[in-house]
């Protein structure tokens, strides 16, 4: 039986064949752990994050909220930046509940992908 991680790794592999950042237009990536979820701009021909954030420090409100909330403040940092457009890589997790929350967010806040 193949464990929870090693399918996530091998659908993450697979989709990072499929998809880069640039500095135009980095790659938005999502981690989710059991307590927070994080999320970084990263323009993968430099090898640099050039934005993050995460719920360290967001209390109140279930997950899922939080994560919207995370959404919203990644893509407030993006625009302050002059980022308008990235790649969104979900980073092996299904698009359900707190990863879509925060893409949900991000696009509402003025990202486009």
């Amino acid at each position: 039986m193949v464990s929870k991680i090693a399918r996530r790794n091998k659908i993450k592999t697979r989709i990072r064949g499929k998809i880069s950042g640039t500095a135009a237009r980095p790659r938005m990536s999502v981690f989710r752990s059991n307590k927070g979820i994080y999320v970084q701009l990263i323009d993968d021909l430099a090898g640099r994050t050039l934005v993050a954030a995460s719920s360290k420090g967001l209390e109140g409100g279930t997950k899922i909220e939080v994560a919207a909330r995370v959404g919203a403040a990644v893509a407030k940092k993006a625009l302050e930046s002059g980022i308008t457009e990235v790649v969104f890589d979900r980073n092996g997790y299904l698009f359900h509940g707190r990863v879509k929350s925060l893409a949900d967010a991000a696009r509402e806040a003025g990202l486009k992908f």
